[in-house]
C-alpha cells in the first residue's frame, strides 16, 4: 500500500505472505511482468472482478497463466444475473469450464434482447442455463451461507410505507408522464430504462436534479419517516444509506448531526468513532461501502433513504453491520413511497432478482400504466 515507492519497496521485502487491494492489482501486473512472482492468489471479493472490461480483470487475465492456483471468495457471484459469472470463473479455470471469451459464453447460454445497432443492451437468460452453468462449475465451487458456519444474530427486514400528499402525487405523476409518455409507442433499452428509473427514484425520495442541475424539490414525507424512526432509534447508533447528492443535502440540513464517511486517514478515524458509539448518524452511500468496513460494533440499524437496483451492492451495505462479530440483531429499515418505483425496486430485491431485467421490466411495466391512464 501506499505511494509508488513505498509499494515497490513492500514488493522487494522477502515475505510469505503479501497484501494488495484491489485498485493496485494493474500495477502490480505492470511491475511484474512474466517475473510474476506469486504462486497462489487469493482474490477477495472476486465479484468485483466480474466486469471483463474493467482493468483489474485484463491484468489478471494476462498474468493467470503464472498462477499454480487461484481462489476467489464472494458472498455475491451473480448479483445481477449469469453474465456476471464468466469472468470470476475463467479467473479460476482460464476458461475451462464456461468458454475462453465472454462472447462464446453469451452466444451459449443466452439470446440477444433489446439493441441498438450492433450493440446488444438486453441479454436474456436461456430456461436451460442456470443449470447447465451451474453444473459446469460445481467441480471448483463450494457455497456455504454464513449460517452454515457462524451463530449470527437475527436480521429484521422492515418496510416503511411513506404516503405522498395530494399535491407530492400529482407532482410525482406529472413528472413520471412527462419522462415516460414519449416512449409509450417505442423501444425501451437499457440505457433509456436506467435514466428513466434513476429520474424516477429520485422523485420517490423527494427531490430531482432538472435540466440545469438544480434541484427540484418534491415532498419531504421520507424525511418525516426518517423523523420518526430517528426518534424511536432514542440515541442508539444508526447508519443511514443514501442514494444522490440532493438526498444527503436535505437530510443534512433536517439533521444536522449526522456525520459522512471521509476518505483515507479521516475515513479511518470515522469508523472508529462509529464503532466507539460516538456518532449517533453516519450517512454512507452503498456504493463506498459495499467492500471491507467493519461497522458491526457501532450499531445495530440500517436505514434506507433510498433504494438501488444493484443487489451486490444492497446485500455488501448490509453485511457491514450484519456480521461477525454484531452481537445484537439488525434492524434493516427501508422508506419506500407508496404508488412509486420504489415499490418495484423494494419488490425486486426481496425476490433477489434485483439488476437490469427488473429494472427494464419495472420501467415497461409503468409505462403501460401510464398508457391505460
Amino acid at each position: 500500500m501506499g505511494d509508488r515507492r513505498q509499494r515497490e519497496r513492500a514488493l522487494k521485502t522477502d515475505a510469505d505472505l503479501y497484501i494488495i487491494n484491489r485498485e493496485n492489482v494493474p500495477w502490480l501486473v505492470s511491475m511484474t511482468g512474466n517475473d510474476w512472482p506469486f504462486d497462489t492468489v487469493v482474490i477477495d471479493e472476486l465479484s468485483s472482478f466480474k466486469s471483463p472490461s474493467a482493468q483489474r480483470f485484463k491484468a489478471l487475465r494476462r498474468n493467470r497463466p503464472l498462477m499454480k492456483r487461484v481462489i476467489g471468495l464472494t458472498g455475491t457471484p451473480a448479483p445481477n444475473g449469469l453474465l456476471d459469472l464468466w469472468s470470476q470463473i475463467y479467473l479460476l479455470d482460464q476458461g475451462e469450464r464456461l468458454g475462453k471469451t465472454i462472447t462464446g459464453y453469451r452466444e451459449r447460454y443466452f439470446t440477444a434482447g433489446a439493441r441498438s445497432g450492433y450493440v446488444v443492451y438486453d441479454w436474456k437468460q436461456k430456461k436451460e442455463s442456470e443449470e447447465a452453468v451451474f453444473d459446469k462449475i460445481s467441480d471448483i465451487c463450494v457455497s456455504m451461507k454464513s449460517e452454515d458456519w457462524l451463530e449470527l444474530p437475527e436480521k429484521i427486514d422492515r418496510v416503511i410505507p411513506v404516503k405522498l400528499d395530494e399535491s407530492a402525487k400529482a407532482k410525482y405523476r406529472k413528472l413520471e408522464r412527462d419522462l415516460l409518455l414519449p416512449l409509450v409507442d417505442g423501444d425501451i433499452v437499457a440505457n433509456t430504462a436506467a435514466v428513466l428509473s434513476n429520474k424516477l427514484l429520485q422523485m420517490a425520495n423527494g427531490a430531482v436534479y432538472n435540466e440545469n442541475q438544480g434541484i427540484q424539490e418534491i415532498h419531504d414525507s421520507k424525511l418525516d419517516a426518517l423523523e420518526d424512526i430517528l426518534e424511536a432509534a432514542n440515541g442508539h447508533p444508526v447508519l443511514l444509506f443514501y442514494t444522490y447528492k440532493h438526498d444527503l443535502l436535505r437530510i443534512q440540513k433536517r439533521f444536522p448531526r449526522i456525520k459522512t464517511l471521509r476518505k483515507g486517514s479521516e475515513g479511518v478515524k470515522d469508523i472508529a468513532d462509529w464503532n466507539a458509539g460516538k456518532i449517533e448518524l453516519l450517512g454512507v452511500h452503498p456504493a463506498s461501502a459495499g467492500h471491507g468496513l467493519n461497522l458491526q460494533d457501532g450499531g445495530n440499524i440500517i436505514v434506507w433513504f433510498g433504494l438501488t437496483w444493484s443487489l451486490e451492492l444492497y446485500l455488501q451495505a448490509i453485511a457491514r453491520l450484519y456480521r461477525q462479530g454484531q452481537l445484537k440483531h439488525v434492524m434493516n429499515y427501508h422508506l419506500v413511497s407508496e404508488g412509486t418505483i420504489d415499490v418495484d425496486v423494494m419488490t425486486a430485491l426481496e425476490n433477489k432478482a434485483a439488476g437490469q431485467d427488473a429494472l427494464m421490466e419495472a420501467v415497461k411495466a409503468r409505462i403501460e400504466k401510464v398508457r391505460d391512464e
